[in-house]
């Protein structure tokens, strides 16, 4: 599962994300609130940890515009103030849990826990492009009857892709998101591991799933989708 974590404190931001980490997420980290603001629209998240106090645009606004779209991922709001007016305000917003800082990291981890949770019984695990499936609770990939062997990497790779169905991904942004990578190694990692994924999932399966934009990156899709 994959958590945004808006933060502007990167001290708490870092400790946030180590916590998250340790328990198996997945986790993108932005310190501004126009950067956050827009980060859902790209990425499918399946909970955001959300401080009020941020530079650029306060987490009340930027979660009030996400409901307004009609974007329901489980939202877990931080706040060094922690009054019950504030409280109530953040719930009213659309807030699915409220936690004052200084907070214990078991604490806002067992919260992101509980979210996803409630968030995973409305949303199927299960994601598909043409025949190609992967149940994102027992981690079992199939294409067509075959299940498919991935290691830990090429899953959360296709993982990736198969959430992005359908718009490019960008080495770099496929850096950042399988490997938390905020840089450029400089290396031919994706590309090392995009063609072994491609010999796994498409090379004795027609039609082909994987496809290269030359010069920019990968796009999973059925063709002429």
């Amino acid at each position: 599962m994959r958590v945004l974590v808006i933060e502007d404190e990167k001290k708490t931001a870092s400790f946030i994300r180590k916590a998250l980490q340790a328990e198996g997420y997945a986790v993108d980290v932005c310190h501004d609130g126009n950067e956050g603001l827009v980060a859902p629209t790209t990425t499918p998240y399946d909970a955001i940890v959300l401080d009020i106090m941020l530079p650029g645009r306060d987490g009340l606004s930027i979660l009030r515009r996400w409901r307004q779209i009609h974007n329901r991922i489980p939202v877990l709001l931080l706040s060094a103030r922690g009054d019950v007016i504030e409280r109530v305000e953040g719930l009213d917003a659309g807030a699915d849990d409220y936690l004052s800082k200084p907070f214990a990291l078991v604490e806002l981890v067992a919260r992101v826990r509980a979210l996803t949770r409630r968030g995973g019984d409305s949303k199927s695990t299960v994601l598909r492009v043409a025949d190609l499936c992967l149940d994102t609770i027992t981690r079992v990939v199939r294409r067509g009857e075959l299940d498919i062997e991935l290691t830990a990497r090429e899953y959360r790779l296709l993982e990736f892709l198969m959430q992005s169905a359908g718009r490019l991904c960008g080495r770099m942004m496929i850096l950042e998101k399988v490997w938390d990578y905020d840089f450029d190694p400089c290396t031919n990692l994706v590309d090392v591991y995009v063609k072994r994924l491609r010999g796994k999932i498409d090379a004795a399966f027609e039609p082909k799933l994987l496809h290269t934009v030359r010069g920019i990156g990968y796009v999973l899709r059925p063709p002429h989708a």
